[in-house]
């Protein structure tokens, strides 16, 4: 199967709070911006932050959870499937400058079809993100 990058967009309460976490410390490099949006690189794929002035400095996008595999796992949420190489460096990246983890990295369906790396965190406007790592991706991603 050929993929094709995604587009997706998301509400920030600050853009130059997104700049500094999707920017320099997660390290996707930017695109086109003006003062309400930026485009970043996410591992190949389009991904915009825009300003949502309601959210407001302090606050945070609402999310609810759903039990998985023993976690409460955020909805909405969104991420990008990685090598399972490339997923234990940012996940060893972002430990660096990820205050808390909704769910820490950890080896999910170990030894199973779909064994994967699997990590939750939030943004600093509360969009929740999962990072999954896989041996063979084209394989696995969705093996039953």
């Amino acid at each position: 199967m050929k993929l094709t990058p995604f587009h997706l967009a998301v509400q920030v309460r600050d853009v130059d709070e997104a700049r500094d976490f999707y920017g320099r410390k997660m390290g996707f490099p930017e695109g086109r911006s003006t003062d309400a949006w930026i485009d970043f690189d996410m591992f190949g794929h389009q991904f915009v932050t825009h300003l949502n002035p309601q959210i407001g400095k302090d606050g945070q996008v609402v999310s609810i959870a759903n039990p998985v595999d023993g976690h409460a796992v955020p909805v909405p949420h969104f991420g990008v499937v990685l090598t399972f190489e490339d997923w234990e460096q940012l996940a060893e990246r972002v430990k660096e400058f990820i205050p808390e983890f909704i769910i820490d990295p950890y080896i999910r369906f170990q030894g199973q079809a779909g064994e994967q790396g699997t990590m939750f965190f939030c943004d600093p406007s509360g969009n929740a993100l999962e990072f999954k790592g896989f041996h063979d991706i084209e394989s696995e991603l969705f093996a039953k």
